[in-house]
């Protein structure tokens, strides 16, 4: 077990380099470059690019001198190897999302609150729920905090910034859903460490509302696929086929095939199209054009849902992404449930005269969203859909 370095042959930036690796374990190759001043940005995947003026000194720190090949087989050999096509790294809107693993019995299931305020009864029963899926659940110990200055948030932002991070990085967990939605995670994206988080195992993001600015940056810094579906509370409250259906996606997603099947839905334009699914919450959506964590539906079969909203403002909403541009290269639309909208008759006309022009493959009325029997939808994975059967079906199963 060592820490190994090959010879500064690699030329980059005017300058050679070399690459630093452990045969151990990350933990190992840190300390190491930490304690030998070799900055932590320089680290990528499973190594650290490390120019070669350093490299007698990290030789004489203890780093074993090894030819390039040596250092391929040593990484292979120990486990350590991450190549780019397998690494969460950023990734162009419309291309396919590295895909996490799907979950097992005994699987670690890390619950952080990054949002608004989480009632302890109903996490009890998501938890509950979680549990009898043979799934084990860690929650953070801030979960049921709430802001001393903001009545509507969980805790402040540098506390839920941090049960996000720690929920991410923990070696054990295999998932990590939201407490609940709210308000508050547009807060917390601009206060993690992107490069650090990609240095973790990937893993299964879950969550729906609010958690569609976490759903967007991560798809936009880690080019990882997640699941828009219930936070643990509104796990607790979801219909028996909505929480199967879930637990199918998460650990026999190879049994999940057509997410609208026995799905009620309403065909606005025919036709069929293929892409990438995206999207979310209408208002989070909205809100976040502009920022480094957009992710636009180039390429995408857009998923729309939203609660609350008047239809007028719902139209303020889809105007602000239609100036943006954020629907360029759109394949095709499914409208989610829109709940507590005033006047439904209304709303469809809203959504029907904002969105049919762009003569897109279009479904509406399909549960997804603010009910307790949404549909789970996997984001950053290929579909086909089908407007005239109402059918949207996965290329290929969601999880590995």
């Amino acid at each position: 077990m060592a820490v190994l370095i090959d010879p500064p042959a690699w030329p980059a930036h005017g300058r050679l380099w070399s690459h630093l690796v452990s045969d151990s374990s990350f933990a190992e190759l840190h300390e190491f470059a930490a304690a030998n001043k070799v900055p932590r940005r320089g680290f990528e995947r499973d190594h650290y690019d490390v120019p070669a003026d350093l490299y007698d000194a990290l030789v004489t720190a203890g780093a074993k001198p090894v030819s390039s090949r040596d250092i391929v087989h040593r990484l292979s050999r120990a486990g350590l190897r991450r190549r780019k096509a397998h690494a969460m790294a950023r990734r162009e809107p419309g291309a396919v999302l590295l895909r996490p693993r799907r979950l097992q019995r005994g699987d670690l299931v890390a619950v952080p609150a990054t949002s608004g305020v989480v009632s302890a009864p109903g996490l009890r029963v998501g938890v509950e729920r979680l549990e009898s899926w043979g799934l084990r659940v860690r929650l953070d110990d801030h979960v049921l905090d709430r802001d001393s200055r903001l009545s509507y948030l969980a805790a402040g932002d540098d506390v839920r910034a941090a049960a996000f991070t720690g929920a991410w990085l923990d070696p054990e967990a295999s998932a990590v859903i939201v407490a609940r939605g709210g308000y508050g995670s547009q807060r917390v994206v601009d206060l993690l460490d992107w490069r650090r988080l990609a240095e973790a195992e990937p893993k299964v993001l879950v969550g729906f509302s609010d958690a569609t600015a976490l759903h967007q940056a991560v798809a936009a810094r880690l080019g990882l696929a997640t699941v828009h579906s219930h936070s643990v509370t509104s796990l607790g409250a979801a219909t028996t086929q909505s929480a199967e259906a879930l637990r199918r996606l998460l650990m026999e997603p190879d049994t999940v095939t057509d997410l609208l099947a026995d799905r009620a839905s309403e065909t606005v334009v025919a036709g069929i199209s293929r892409g990438v699914l995206v999207g979310g919450n209408l208002a989070l959506l909205a809100s976040d054009v502009g920022t480094p964590f957009s992710r636009s539906a180039a390429g995408g079969i857009v998923l729309l849902e939203d609660t609350g909203e008047a239809a007028y403002r719902v139209d303020r909403l889809l105007t602000q992404l239609l100036r943006a541009g954020w629907f360029a290269g759109a394949k095709g639309l499914v409208l989610g449930a829109f709940t507590g909208c005033d006047d439904p008759v209304e709303l469809d006309v809203v959504l029907e005269d904002r969105l049919a022009p762009l003569g897109l493959p279009m479904v509406r009325h399909v549960d997804v969203g603010h009910t307790s029997s949404s549909a789970p939808m996997p984001l950053g994975v290929e579909a086909v859909l089908d407007a005239d059967v109402g059918s949207l079906m996965l290329t290929r199963p969601a999880l590995v």
